[in-house]
């Protein structure tokens, strides 16, 4: 897949979210359907607390030579950053706002740019390209999640 093709791919993913919490009232997303699995307004805030960390580890990779990017601890965030009191809409914003700022800034890059590396606490050396990638990959791995929560709770 060429680079403007995962960009892409990038700018539409808050689309299928989007589409996989529509028409869901409250209650249905604080519910957790499934024992033992995260509410659809916890996997939704998962998604936006971890946007903008994608969006700086790139923003560092572009910005500044091997930069150092540091892990986050999902269930840490999960644990104590309040998700059944956030509000279902401005999570979607928050998403849809940082892969629109950054696709404008992905576009602008030369060639020479989706090779720069950066050094990834758990992972390792990962190019700015293998960043992009794993953010790809974010909201279609979570979307489903979402609509088995849906199934479950017969809609």
């Amino acid at each position: 897949m060429s680079i403007a093709e995962q960009i892409q791919l990038y700018l539409e993913a808050p689309a299928q979210l989007r589409a996989a919490v529509a028409g869901l009232s409250r209650e249905q997303v604080l519910a957790r359907p499934i024992a033992g699995k995260m509410s659809t307004l916890e996997v939704v805030a998962h998604l936006a607390d971890f946007e903008p960390v994608f969006a700086d580890r790139m923003k560092r990779i572009i910005a500044m030579d091997r930069p150092h990017l540091a892990p986050g601890d999902e269930n840490a965030f999960l644990a104590k950053l309040a998700y059944h009191e956030r509000d279902l809409e401005d999570e979607l914003r928050l998403i849809e706002l940082v892969r629109a700022q950054m696709g404008r800034i992905l576009r602008t890059l030369p060639a020479d740019a989706w090779s720069r590396i950066g050094i990834h606490a758990e992972r390792g050396e990962m190019t700015l390209e293998q960043m992009l990638r794993t953010a790809n990959s974010h909201i279609p791995h979570h979307v489903p999640f979402i609509l088995e929560k849906r199934k479950a709770l017969g809609m």
